[in-house]
């Protein structure tokens, strides 16, 4: 089991130059855990390609559907305590330290395309390339 970001999760869904490599890191390990924030992130991607006009509504709610099947069973309440003192010991958001609290309560890898998280936490952060690859 891994920990991933809303992007690797994104980059599966929708092609485009990362899907290569989030589909290698699904084939080497398909069991992808998140914390609940996900939805909501992912969410606001599927409104970008709304507002773009890039898909229909109907399209949209396949997708959420599909990626909501994905990761059922693995999404996580993380502790507010915890991701607010990862926010403050670091420079990045709340919610990119949701993921890292997630991956850290497992003690599992965080995999993610993000540069700024794999800088901040490389002892958690694996980029998903090099997981992929590797």
């Amino acid at each position: 089991m891994i920990v991933v970001d809303t992007n690797v999760i994104s980059y599966l869904f929708f092609a485009g130059t990362h899907t290569a490599k989030a589909e290698g890191v699904f084939r080497k390990d398909p069991d992808w855990a998140a914390p609940i924030l996900w939805r909501s992130e992912f969410r606001n991607v599927l409104a970008q390609y709304l507002h773009r006009d890039q898909m229909s509504v109907g399209e949209a709610i396949e997708f959420m559907d599909e990626a909501e099947t994905l990761m059922q069973g693995r999404e996580y309440r993380v502790s507010s305590q915890r991701v607010l003192a990862l926010t403050a010991n670091s420079r990045c958001s709340a919610y990119d330290c949701e993921f890292v609290a997630l991956a850290e309560d497992l003690g599992l890898p965080l995999v993610t395309a993000d540069s700024k998280i794999l800088r901040q936490f490389p002892a958690t952060a694996v980029a998903f390339g090099d997981f992929a690859g590797g």
